[in-house]
């Protein structure tokens, strides 16, 4: 009896032992190693990414820095370029003005001194205007250009240009003496002033020599007070009128510039 008791005792302790056994977790170590390995993996990915786009990203604003840069020089070097054409066209017009006088005065050395006085001879040269027959017409003439031409007096000669028109409205000289007075106030920026005179010579003096350079002070009148059709207007009107002359070489740029 002890003996089957002592047996059963047995039999239950073995019973339990395999249970247990039967029930313990079984750890592959070799799988653990690759799950631990496997978050480790993704973050260096991660990081490595990171690190590309910050390097993208830095190389691309680089590049903005140096394209603003050459934009920046860009806008510089048309404001120059701009600036010296401006100057250059004023330095071909004022050069072109002296020629003109230059070829009256030398006309008037040339002629024979046993004729009449050369200043009240038309000269037989195509020459900027016809002289008067009236001596005291032509001394007034002359003494407003030697104003600007000779002696640099640009303030005396207004009033000089203002009483010539009032004493000889109908001079051969006017479309002259009207678009020299318009040139003078136009240099002073007293636009209002100068449009008149400008607008006179165009209007009334279609036959003059001056009309097309005063056709480009009035469009550029016009352009300066912001009036950018009327002055597009004249400009296409100079360029269609005088197609050859320097007057239409000067505005073609111009009408480029506002038309873009």
């Amino acid at each position: 009896m002890k003996l089957s008791k002592v047996l059963f005792g047995v039999l239950c302790a073995a019973n339990t032992y395999v249970v247990a056994a039967a029930q313990a977790p079984v750890i592959d170590v070799s799988r653990n190693n690759t799950l631990s390995a496997s978050p480790l993996s993704l973050v260096d990915r991660l990081a490595n990414l990171e690190r590309k786009l910050d390097a993208r990203n830095r190389a691309q604003i680089n590049v903005q820095r140096q394209l603003d840069d050459l934009q920046n020089e860009v806008n510089e070097l048309r404001g120059v370029t701009e600036l010296h054409t401006h100057q250059l066209s004023q330095v071909l017009e004022r050069q072109r003005e002296l020629y003109q006088e230059l070829d009256r005065r030398v006309t008037e050395a040339l002629k024979p001194v046993n004729q009449v006085p050369a200043s009240i001879i038309a000269p037989t040269s195509d020459a900027n205007v016809n002289y008067s027959s009236d001596l005291p017409e032509n001394e007034a003439y002359d003494r407003a250009v030697n104003m600007v031409l000779k002696d640099k007096r640009y303030e005396q000669a207004i009033p000089e240009f203002r009483a010539f028109n009032q004493k000889y409205p109908q001079s051969t000289y006017a479309a002259n003496a009207h678009y020299w007075l318009g040139q003078l106030l136009f240099n002073k920026n007293e636009l209002a002033e100068a449009k008149v005179e400008f607008d006179t010579v165009v209007n009334q003096y279609p036959d003059s020599r001056k009309r097309s350079d005063a056709m480009l002070k009035l469009a550029m009148v016009e352009q300066k007070q912001n009036n950018s059709v009327v002055a597009i207007s004249l400009y296409k009107k100079l360029i269609l009128e005088y197609p050859n002359s320097s007057a239409a070489q000067l505005a073609q740029p111009r009408l480029d510039s506002l038309s873009q």
